[in-house]
Parts: structure tokens; sequence; C-alpha cells
């Protein structure tokens, strides 16, 4: 299924990253560290709801290339963003909306995911990819995580 977004604003915590020798497992779930161990949730203002985020950005080429993660919430003002927050921008763009369910708390069921969408042959664009958790992820051990790839019409 292909969903069309406008632009939608984020504000939260970054690291720039590749999936090379398993480094993106590594940062990524240190990332989520902080997020939790941190409380950068309610750090944010300006939050729309309580949905996270995390978007994979500024590809230096394709996946096999540097990128940023952006992990954080959708805001309606991105005026007064705490120190040590950044915010990012998700493209306008057409995105190709997978769907990762089970146990989120080992990566494995949204690892798998990702590995099934680097294996195929979908024209991706590179601009902005990334994963909602909504409130179908409320409980983490039997979750529903989207995650939109970007691709060109």
């Amino acid at each position: 299924m292909n969903k069309t977004l406008d632009p939608i604003q984020i504000v939260g915590i970054s690291v720039k990253t590749t999936n090379a020798g398993g480094q993106a497992m590594q940062d990524i779930g240190a990332l989520w560290g902080r997020f939790k161990g941190q409380d950068i949730h309610s750090l944010i203002p300006n939050k729309v709801n309580g949905n996270i985020y995390c978007i994979y950005t500024n590809y230096e080429g394709d996946h096999t290339q540097p990128y940023d993660v952006v992990l954080g919430c959708e805001v309606n003002a991105i005026d007064n963003i705490p120190e040590g927050l950044v915010s990012h921008s998700i493209a306008a763009n057409t995105y190709k909306v997978y769907t990762a369910k089970g146990d989120l708390t080992t990566g494995q069921a949204v690892g798998q995911k990702w590995t099934e969408i680097w294996e195929s042959n979908l024209k991706r664009n590179f601009k902005s990819d990334f994963e909602l958790y909504s409130e179908a992820t409320k409980d983490p051990t039997d979750g529903v995580v989207e995650i939109y790839i970007g691709v060109d019409e």
C-alpha cells in the first residue's frame, strides 16, 4: 500500500550511523535507550500526539552508506526546542507502507522487516524513511509498527 504524506515536523534526538558491521543496531539501540532513559518524550514541547517516529534520513547514498537517525515526536511548532534536541522535517513524499508485528522488545520483528525491504527490488528514493510507533505498540511484546519507505511514484 502506498500513501502520500505532507511534511511532518519532528523534534527529538539523533545519531549518524551506518549499516556496515552491525553499527546501526548498536547506535539505534543506544538512541532508544537514551530516549527512554532520559525521558526525552516528556521534554518535547508542542507534541501533536503520543506517537514516536524513528526516521532514517540524510542518506549519503543508499542504505549501505551512512545516514542520520532521528527519534522523536511530531510537533506543531519548532520554537523553543530544548537544548540537546533537534528538529527534522520528514519529506513530503509517497511512501510504501510495511507492517512489522510481534515482540518489539528484541528488535527482531522490525529488523526482519527491514531485511525484507533491503532485499526487495523496491525503487527507493532515500529522502526519508521512518517507523511509526503508535497506540498499536502499547504492548511491546505484541506490537505493530508501520514502516514507511520513500518511493518515487
